[in-house]
């Protein structure tokens, strides 16, 4: 049985024990190769639901105020994936940055 075993993808730990000691698996790619339980379909199509995230935060400033340095922004995920659903995509951003404060230039 599937109840509460769902997963995405190809996951070859995501089974349950089947007919005559076979395992049947609760993955989605099960439908791919034809090896789902009996309940898959039941159990996990019929909810799957995709993860959805919000919008891209603002860069960060700079790491480093002078010379090489990186910039991050962030987003959050609005609808956690469930039940074989698509995955999340990233949630992180990073870029390189050149730091140009003012006091960069001046040497004491």
């Amino acid at each position: 049985s599937c109840r509460h075993r769902c997963c995405p993808g190809r996951n070859n730990a995501c089974w349950a024990p089947g007919a005559r000691r076979a395992r049947c698996y609760c993955d989605s790619y099960c439908q791919r190769t034809g090896d789902c339980c009996q309940d898959y379909l039941a159990t996990c199509r019929r909810v799957a639901v995709g993860c959805a995230v919000g919008p891209w935060g603002p860069w960060s400033g700079c790491s480093s105020p002078c010379g090489v340095g990186s910039r991050a922004r962030s987003r959050q995920v609005t609808v956690p994936p469930r039940h074989g659903g698509d995955p999340c995509p990233d949630l992180k951003q990073r870029r390189g940055c050149l730091g140009q404060h003012p006091t960069c230039g001046t040497a004491k």
